[in-house]
């Protein structure tokens, strides 16, 4: 799973622009769920091979006792409880504060690895101007700036130092590619703890416990049909007696790393609520991971007529951009409609790992562009000549050819609808790449 990196200091020494230095974009917050407070982002970053998480904390007092920053305070210790490293960025040209002091008290108690950074630290080459900040017991003083993006290489490479990450592609090459991974995600009593204590205690299953690499985080391999899946469940599970039972606390860092590091993802919502924001959040984040999705609309029995047209209506609206995706329509509690649930599992699996043959492509494409050809951009008209696939999980589609740079978004859906159906690919985002052919000319004086 991706590393998770908090970032922590007290209002204003420039930790919201060290976040976007990380995540190397102005606005990295790939998810901000409703419910939540507004100090707490989350980004995807990346250095190298490695990936991780990025936690964004607004200025924090420990010992915050009432108001806002109570809160404050609150959602940094949880940000703090997730995180594997914790950076604790002070104020250079500021100095130390009573604030830095207690921070550093209650992050010593903690015994997490811990990061001192000091930000603003440009044009700083004298070591002394750094030395105050040892008072805070915390080790080396590592200086940086984030405005300016000096030292955010080695603070990154100091930070993932000490998990001993694994090299990517050996922990791909390790996987068993026999099992698919299932995420089972949505919010708070939607309902997943009933629907996974009702597959764990179907008589086809077998389970056991198996700890995770996180904290809370457990995965639970079972076999069904004949077919070997491994669950992972967003919210953690304990034992409690021979029943497993998923604990209802909502932990967006568990839900991002379950989805980047599955196959498929089952996303759960509520009908007696219909699509929240956090339901459309989650959701924007399977696509943008290129992760499989099948829908599942949870307590269907409980609602009338009335109410699952307003279900559907707000699924339409919310969730246009999952319209690949099957929907099924459960009751966890009285066990309705999970066979087919299962169907669509496998299915998107499978389409997510489609092999796509060059010729077959290539063909496809030709029918495409001779039933309906690209629209002309001036003097041109794009020229499609071949397609081949670019990768797997989600399938990647490369087409070559001239002028592409001039093709359509709405272009593109209708290639995309061509492929969809020709490969039966129900389940999993679909990307097309343009790739057009260099000019040979183009250097040439006239």
């Amino acid at each position: 799973m991706k590393p998770v990196l908090a970032l922590v200091g007290r209002p204003n020494v420039g930790k919201s622009t060290l976040f976007n230095r990380l995540t190397k974009t102005r606005d990295a917050i790939v998810a901000d769920f409703a419910g939540l407070t507004r100090d707490r982002h989350y980004g995807n970053g990346r250095q190298g091979k490695h990936e991780y998480i990025v936690i964004d904390t607004g200025g924090f007092e420990p010992d915050a006792e009432s108001g806002i920053y109570k809160e404050m305070a609150k959602q940094t210790r949880q940000a703090v409880a997730e995180a594997d490293v914790v950076i604790f960025v002070v104020d250079a040209r500021g100095g130390l504060s009573a604030q830095d002091y207690d921070i550093a008290k209650y992050l010593r108690r903690l015994g997490k690895p811990c990061i001192l950074t000091a930000n603003k630290a440009e044009g700083m080459t004298e070591g002394h101007q750094l030395i105050e900040f040892y008072e805070l017991g915390l080790g080396a003083v590592y200086p940086i700036s984030a405005a300016h993006g000096q030292g955010i290489r080695d603070l990154v490479d100091l930070a993932l130092a000490p998990l001993n990450l694994a090299d990517p592609d050996e922990e791909a090459e390790a996987e068993d590619i026999g099992v698919t991974k299932l995420a089972v995600a949505g919010r708070p009593n939607v309902g997943k703890s009933t629907l996974i204590n009702t597959w764990l205690g179907e008589e086809r299953l077998v389970a056991f416990d198996m700890p995770g690499t996180t904290r809370d985080a457990i995965s639970v391999p079972f076999e069904r049909n004949g077919h070997k899946f491994e669950l992972i469940d967003t919210a953690g599970l304990r034992r409690k007696g021979k029943v497993f039972e998923a604990i209802e606390k909502f932990s967006v860092v568990k839900t991002l790393q379950a989805i980047e590091t599955c196959h498929v993802v089952l996303l759960l919502i509520d009908a007696t609520q219909g699509v929240t924001d956090q339901d459309a959040h989650i959701a924007g984040y399977i696509l943008e991971s290129g992760r499989s999705v099948v829908l599942a609309i949870n307590k269907w029995d409980a609602v009338d007529a009335y109410q699952r047209q307003l279900v559907m209506r707000s699924i339409e609206t919310r969730l246009a951009f999952l319209k690949f995706a099957s929907m099924h329509f459960i009751s966890a509690i009285k066990r309705q409609g999970l066979g087919p649930l299962w169907t669509s599992i496998l299915q998107a699996h499978q389409a997510a790992m489609c092999k796509m043959s060059t010729p077959v492509l290539t063909r496809l494409l030709l029918e495409a562009t001779a039933f309906q050809s690209p629209q002309r951009a001036g003097m041109f008209r794009p020229k499609l000549r071949y397609a081949h696939q670019g990768g797997m999980n989600p399938p990647i589609i490369i087409i070559h050819g001239n002028s592409l740079e001039h093709v359509t978004e709405a272009y593109k859906r209708f290639l995309e609808g061509r492929f969809r159906k020709a490969f039966n690919l129900t389940g999993t985002p679909l990307r097309i790449q343009m790739k057009s052919a260099a000019n040979p000319y183009s250097d040439k004086d006239d």
